[in-house]
């Protein structure tokens, strides 16, 4: 693979790679910070933690063909992620990045974790005690009472969070409690904090449906289910976020004889296909980003040209 000619281009501060799973982003993500001499920053929520490699599809360290990657493995499974927490972590990266004049490739499928450091977004403040009553009433109302809830106080956020996402709508009611304002005025603005430029992969969907599968099939060849076993010593159960993470929750029902094996894989492939959808739903409103098809032979120049043709990348839509 020949080598970008950095000095004779310019480009944005920060690039990301995004879309739904599946779709070949860590890879390109690799290609890009090679061919520009940048480093991978994750954004992806569940490869924050350390020991879920196999169930997030994180790439071994050969598979990074020596690009330094940022914020891996930073989380115990017992801790909570934070959008908070990362937007300010990854923001110091990217920024230690720029000033040493290497553009950082923020690489992953969180679309809020992206939007947090790309975007100009100030997130609420948080408060235990409140969420844990508000998720105490989420388990005995049920997601669709909780959102008519949202709906009466704040229906543009009602409108953008699924009926069916308790946890969004459990931190919708809370900031609207906490703050007095509506959930909806803290969404973020689409305006690029730093330089920017984004590239979305796309699949077509019955393909992408097939490569879920085949990635299920792999985990579980990989020992996807005896890697939960393992973390389950660490503490998985206690972790609020890992232990909902996709594959490692239907794992967990296996572990406790709630699913047979070929259940538990099945519904692995469900809901990672439901998530691949909601991925591209959340993608999609965003007119920034530059969309290229996975499989195009010249897709690292399609990519690079893409990133050079915004050179300043920064600006509202």
């Amino acid at each position: 693979m020949r080598r970008w000619e950095t000095a004779r281009v310019d480009v944005p501060e920060v690039i990301a790679v995004v879309g739904p799973t599946a779709t070949g982003k860590s890879d390109l993500g690799v290609d890009l910070a090679l061919a520009l001499g940048g480093e991978v920053v994750n954004a992806d929520a569940m490869q924050l933690y350390r020991g879920m490699d196999i169930g997030t599809a994180k790439l071994a360290p050969a598979e990074r063909r020596g690009v330094p990657h940022h914020l891996l493995d930073v989380l115990d499974v017992t801790e909570e992620a934070s959008v908070a927490a990362y937007q300010r972590q990854a923001r110091a990266v990217l920024a230690g990045l720029a000033g040493t004049g290497r553009p950082g490739l923020l690489v992953g499928g969180s679309g809020l974790y992206l939007r947090a450091v790309l975007d100009r977004l100030e997130i609420p403040p948080t408060d235990r005690e409140l969420r844990a009553r508000l998720e105490a009433e989420l388990a005995v109302q049920g997601t669709h009472a909780l959102h008519d809830r949202l709906r009466a106080v704040d229906p543009e956020a009602a409108e953008r969070i699924l009926p069916t996402n308790g946890r969004r709508i459990v931190r919708a009611l809370e900031v609207v409690e906490l703050t007095g304002r509506p959930f909806s005025a803290s969404l973020p603005v689409p305006e690029y904090a730093v330089p920017a430029v984004q590239i979305g992969l796309t699949v077509p969907r019955e393909l992408l449906d097939a490569r879920i599968a085949a990635r299920v099939d792999r985990m579980w060849e990989q020992g996807l289910v005896e890697e939960v076993a393992g973390l389950v010593t660490a503490g998985l159960r206690q972790g609020r976020t890992a232990s909902r993470a996709l594959g490692y929750a239907q794992v967990l029902r296996l572990l406790d004889g709630e699913l047979d094996e070929a259940g538990a894989r099945e519904e692995v492939v469900r809901a990672t296909r439901r998530f691949a959808r909601r991925q591209e739903s959340w993608f999609r409103r965003d007119p920034r980003v530059v969309w290229l098809p996975h499989d195009a032979e010249d897709l690292l120049d399609r990519a690079l040209a893409a990133v050079t043709a915004q050179p300043s990348g920064g600006g509202t839509t």
